[in-house]
């Protein structure tokens, strides 16, 4: 990740702290969480603001890297270490992420398309599968 983006994303990490997590400019009105995740190679901890899907008591986020070739980076940690922690609004949350297949998977992003102007976008920027991840609440 490049520099400019990760001050992009510490400025928007602050701004969601600061307003209980409503965040201006291009997060205007999008559902947005911050997720703590561990690097997969480093073990260093990381906050990434992603836009999510609603599911329940549960959070989909979707691994679209804005349509990019390759994963996000969060993706491959949470492949790797599934427990993580999410604030959403002024909450934060302990969870366990697990990929969506099949149905389910095509559901979630039927249901995002609908939801995202960008999405549809992004999934046809790419030749890749965008993974689905569920983030589900391991507390009440």
């Amino acid at each position: 990740m490049s520099e400019e983006r990760r001050a992009r994303n510490q400025q928007v990490v602050e701004e969601f702290r600061a307003n209980g997590g409503v965040v201006g400019g291009m997060f205007a009105n999008v559902p947005l969480l911050l997720l703590h995740h561990t690097g997969a190679k480093s073990g260093a901890a990381y906050i990434s603001p992603l836009a999510y899907l609603a599911d329940g008591e549960n959070w989909v986020v979707f691994a679209a890297n804005g349509g990019r070739p390759m994963h996000p980076s969060w993706y491959y940690n949470l492949r790797e270490t599934s427990a993580a922690t999410v604030e959403v609004g002024s909450g934060t949350y302990k969870v366990t992420a697990r990929m969506a297949q099949g149905k389910e998977r095509e559901d979630l992003c039927d249901r995002y398309r609908e939801l995202s102007p960008y999405f549809e976008g992004f999934e046809n920027a790419t030749e890749r599968e965008i993974p689905v991840v569920v983030l589900e609440r391991t507390q009440p």
